[in-house]
């Protein structure tokens, strides 16, 4: 990837663009970029923060059907979202893996006149749901899943065989619904290794993290570098507004003034419990809670599990924050299905919220809100001599099929012929690898045999995170890059230098959040922190003191975003750390 600075430059020598501007960095924006990019059609994408900085990098972590979406009535995102979620576990197999999901139900025809209801579109709110009524949407759930079909059917667990797999799990439980769908490991690096792939199809595109739009003046677009100031100005011939809760924010910078969006607010909890993760081994319990919410927790790792999630309204995007309340809920919930596990507040390593960007509602349940999207077009008028799209909504897993949708929308107004789909195009590293552990297995063992400096540990984990582009970055490797971190050896020295150097780092906080998955793996503390910022100012040439600050600045979002216990005293031990790297 081309570095920030160059593609900065790239801009100061044309004088400015014209062309097709997307705004917003996270997955539909990314998804966009992409499609548009596969057809030989160039985009400018400029993103506020990093690339899947916002609501991207705060979902459950999962590539899912969408079961709960059959209660509402909306059959057909359920079906889009099988189907996308079928192509991923085979264009990505290194970040997107089977998940057996469990459905702990308490009741055997608990919610069938509620569910008639909300089919007949008499009732929106969702309620109860008993075994033959899961039973029935899992069925469906199945039917849609046939089109290039990646996993088992589900299957019904009688109350003895559950409990006896699963000891955690409350004895008020009938019957369990299993079936399977699919978690992403990374979301972030799957989103980045998609603006790569785009950029390396189309060598005149350019994605821009830290830029932001500041408003139209003399009908140009004008853009602002968020780091020194900079502004730029542009002139689109078209603008695809994919900033999801920011939406109407942005619409208002570019004479919109209609509201599109209204979020709630989920948040999730890094606990780190191995008696926990040991019980659930590679299953995730998905329940109904007491106000009939669906929440989860499945295992990150032999260590961590991911409990989640909340679903709150807010009118303000930036409402990022994991609140006590919020966490009193989700242990409350966990305790309903597992009430001789008790969470504390001590278990906690790591706590994120994101805003879900859903279609603008003035009552009822936030359950009941379509997770469905919508696209609005604003014609030229005004102040605005370009025509604008605006997406309302949008979700991970089908952030595919919403892009090709857009960029086909694009396709037309510029007259433009669709070459290809990316339907069937391999994501990263999971280009020439096979779904399933055995490839992974296979390359891991591979890039052991070729770098006998290398842990079987390490090569495995290594081949999980890169996929196929694994071998490549430890190509670029010497001396002590192949040295694991003093204060994180599941990471390597080189393997940090190497994603400041090639992944469009711009601060400290993109590498700790969002290139790696220290935090998921109880890892973001000052230590690693100072450990990590010393390689990494080094690979970027900053100075001694834009490297402390960058640490300071890392550290302090970790502690009051994030919940992150952070320990150490990073004042004290910084020009230390800085050093050694």
């Amino acid at each position: 990837m081309r570095t920030r600075q160059e593609q900065l430059e790239e801009l100061r020598v044309a004088g400015g663009w014209n062309g097709i501007v997307i705004v917003g960095g996270g997955i539909n924006g990314i998804g966009v970029f992409r499609d548009l990019a596969a057809q030989g059609v160039p985009a400018l994408l400029v993103e506020k923060g990093d690339f899947c900085s916002g609501t991207s990098a705060a979902p459950s972590r999962l590539i899912h059907g969408g079961l709960r979406y059959l209660e509402t009535g909306e059959f057909a995102l359920v079906r889009e979202s099988v189907e996308e979620r079928n192509h991923l576990l085979v264009n990505a197999p290194h970040l997107v893996r089977p998940i057996p999901v469990w459905v702990p139900l308490f009741s055997w025809g608990g919610g069938l006149s509620g569910a008639l209801l909300r089919f007949l579109r008499l009732r929106r709110d969702p309620g109860p749901k008993g075994a033959a009524l899961v039973k029935i949407g899992l069925s469906i759930f199945d039917r849609f899943g046939r089109l290039r079909k990646t996993m088992p059917n589900h299957r019904m667990v009688a109350r003895s065989e559950a409990l006896g797999q699963l000891p955690a799990l409350t004895d008020r439980v009938k019957i369990v619904g299993e079936y399977f769908d699919a978690r992403l490991s990374s979301p972030e690096r799957l989103g980045l290794e998609l603006v790569a792939d785009a950029e390396a199809a189309c060598p005149a595109a350019s994605a821009l993290p830290y830029v932001e739009v500041s408003g139209l003046v003399d009908g140009q677009l004008m853009l602002r570098d968020r780091i020194d100031g900079e502004e730029f100005s542009v002139v689109p011939s078209l603008v695809v507004n994919c900033t999801g809760a920011w939406l109407d924010e942005v619409n208002h910078e570019l004479a919109i003034a209609d509201r599109l969006t209204g979020g709630t607010k989920g948040s999730h909890l890094v606990i780190r419990r191995p008696d926990l993760a040991g019980e659930l081994g590679e299953r995730m319990l998905y329940f109904e809670t007491h106000d009939h919410r669906a929440c989860l927790i499945y295992a990150i790792d032999e260590a961590h599990c991911l409990l989640g999630t909340t679903d709150l309204r807010t009118d303000d995007p930036d409402d990022v924050v994991c609140s006590d309340a919020e966490i009193d809920y989700l242990f409350k919930v966990a305790a309903e299905v597992m009430p001789d596990r008790p969470i504390h507040r001590s278990d906690i390593v790591f706590a994120y919220a994101g805003v879900r960007p859903l279609p603008a509602t003035a009552s009822g349940s936030t359950g009941a809100i379509s997770r469905d999207h919508s696209i609005r077009v604003f014609e030229p008028g005004g102040a605005r001599p370009f025509p604008l799209l605006a997406l309302v909504g949008g979700k991970w897993t089908t952030y595919r099929a919403c892009a090709e949708q857009i960029a086909d929308m694009v396709l037309r107004r510029i007259a433009a012929p669709r070459r290809a789909s990316t339907l069937d195009e391999p994501i990263g590293g999971g280009r020439d690898l096979a779904p399933g552990a055995t490839d992974i297995a296979a390359l891991a063992e591979d890039l052991q045999r070729r770098h006998r400096a290398l842990s079987a540990d390490l090569a495995g984990r290594l081949a999980r995170r890169y996929g196929t582009g694994a071998p490549g970055m430890l190509e670029s490797f010497a001396g002590r890059d192949f040295e694991p971190l003093s204060s994180a050896p599941t990471y390597l020295r080189g393997e940090i230098r190497h994603i400041a150097e090639v992944e469009r780092v711009t601060r400290l906080e993109d590498v700790i959040l969002r290139r790696t998955l220290l935090p998921f793996e109880g890892l973001a503390n000052s230590e690693v922190v100072q450990e990590v910022g010393g390689i990494v100012g080094a690979a970027l040439g900053w100075t001694s003191q834009k490297t402390g600050q960058e640490i300071d600045a890392c550290l302090d979002l970790l502690a009051r975003r994030y919940r992150v216990d952070i320990g150490g005293n990073a004042t004290e031990e910084r020009q230390t750390s800085i050093a050694v790297g």
